[in-house]
């Protein structure tokens, strides 16, 4: 008797939801497994390394292959298969940090944004043309915006006594992070001028002023130096540099 190859069972156990990011996590014999529903299918993904579990002589990721092969030649360019493995890569990394958002998962969202991040930065640095540069790093911004907005939410959820704010302000000053490099983006390519209008930075800023409402939290100890900087105010400035250097040997 044929065995069965089709997933009609399976497809009919788990409808397809168009309003929703439809993902779950599965638990096999050895391994978590994500898989993530999509109009005519399941895509499922790996946990760990690249997510479709391939290896590229050992490396766990293409852009780990990658970073080897160009330490051992000086005059390394990436050639049009690279760069098509490269696009893979991005594609997998991209469902995998949205499969991590929905999941609440924000340290492995945080975790696979890096990734991707590192790999835009390799793309630049060995481009074979500038239009291909610019195919990816048009991203960069939505790949932050996703970075910022986990790093602030797993520092949230890992807040278990919401009368110490020790996370909330470090939260709010993740999202200050992700604002400047964000920022410095737009003075990179001239565009300064049109940061304030950008929807993702706007978004940023409106989830930082939630959090700071939702806990009534004021200025952080980063925010107030420089406040104290800027008015000149070097003594409260100096104090303030003490207790956020006595902060970070606690953390």
């Amino acid at each position: 008797m044929k065995k069965k190859q089709d997933i009609d069972d399976i497809l009919k156990q788990w409808p397809f939801d168009p309003l929703n990011v439809n993902v779950r996590i599965l638990e096999l014999r050895h391994r978590e497994v994500l898989q993530m529903r999509v109009d005519m299918g399941i895509l499922q993904l790996e946990t760990e390394g690249r997510p479709d579990g391939y290896q590229f002589h050992g490396a766990p990721t293409y852009y780990d292959f990658l970073v080897k092969k160009a330490k051992e030649n000086r005059e390394y360019q990436l050639d049009e298969q690279e760069c098509f493995e490269i696009d893979r890569e991005f594609v997998q990394f991209y469902h995998r940090r949205v499969c991590w958002l929905q999941l609440r998962r924000f340290r492995h969202a945080v975790r696979d944004a890096e990734h991707t991040l590192r790999l835009m930065d390799f793309c630049k640095a060995y481009s074979p043309d500038e239009e291909w540069t610019i195919s990816h790093e048009q991203y960069r911004p939505f790949v932050l915006y996703h970075r910022t907005q986990a790093a602030a939410l797993a520092l949230l959820d890992e807040d278990e006594d919401t009368e110490d704010k020790l996370n909330i302000e470090l939260a709010i000053e993740a999202v200050n992070q992700g604002l400047d490099e964000l920022k410095a983006l737009f003075v990179q390519y001239d565009a300064e001028d049109q940061y304030e209008e950008d929807d993702l930075a706007i978004r940023l800023k409106e989830f930082r002023e939630e959090m700071r409402s939702r806990y009534d939290l004021g200025p952080t100890l980063k925010e107030q130096l420089v406040e104290a900087v800027a008015m000149e105010n070097y003594e409260l400035a100096a104090e303030l540099q003490r207790q956020i250097a006595l902060r970070s040997r606690a953390t």
